[in-house]
């Protein structure tokens, strides 16, 4: 089982060269995302990177798949870091591509949901980080966490689940619109009894 060891990569992936494993982010979340790496700094970043390696499926070509930190993968991009290291979550080099999908779907090492929570096919995956599009409900989900509407889960792409829950009860403009004014009724979906069945659900207001 050595093929899925971490083995981190020394030597630094251009950020353009990673290719997402989903087609969405919650672009507020890029941009909090990057305001934190301007408050580090430049001298700062270098350490940041160093701990925070990106973990990657090798895929065909020897191409890197992000599994993880699309957000700040875009952040950094969008800040002007040109590299990043990653760490090697597993080797499936060897497979084709059409393989290579379905290992990652039952792996749920990917997710090919758009921006209306539609699945897609895996072609509708973007091939640059700088490509991925935004999904106002998932920054609302990632927000919604942050204040305890649900906790930290290690589910594969919890975030996502509870961002097509309230995308279902709640219309885009409200996000666009009034972002506070969107958590708040967002808080009390996710303290219904309606959300039971989220990861991290955290149970109702008495």
């Amino acid at each position: 089982m050595s093929n899925f060891a971490r083995d981190p990569i020394l030597t630094p992936v251009p950020i353009l060269d990673l290719r997402p494993t989903q087609i969405t982010v919650g672009m507020r979340e890029v941009d909090e995302k990057r305001n934190l790496l301007r408050k580090r700094g430049a001298t700062k970043i270098g350490n940041f990177l160093g701990d925070h390696m990106i973990p990657v499926i090798l895929g065909p070509k020897q191409r890197h798949y992000v599994i993880d930190h699309h957000h700040l993968s875009l952040a950094l991009h969008k800040e002007g870091v040109k590299k990043v290291l990653v760490t090697i979550v597993a080797d499936l080099s060897a497979l084709d591509p059409e393989d290579f999908w379905i290992v990652l779907d039952h792996r749920a090492w990917v997710h090919p949901y758009d921006q209306e929570g539609r699945r897609r096919d895996f072609a509708k995956i973007p091939k640059s980080i700088e490509k991925l599009k935004d999904d106002p409900f998932r920054s609302l989900a990632g927000e919604l966490r942050r204040l305890g509407g649900y906790a930290k889960d290690t589910t594969p792409f919890s975030e996502f689940l509870w961002a097509d829950f309230l995308r279902r009860r709640m219309p885009v403009k409200m996000i666009q619109r009034d972002f506070s004014t969107a958590l708040e009724t967002a808080m009390k979906f996710a303290k219904s009894q309606d959300a039971h069945y989220l990861p991290g659900w955290c149970g109702p207001v008495a």
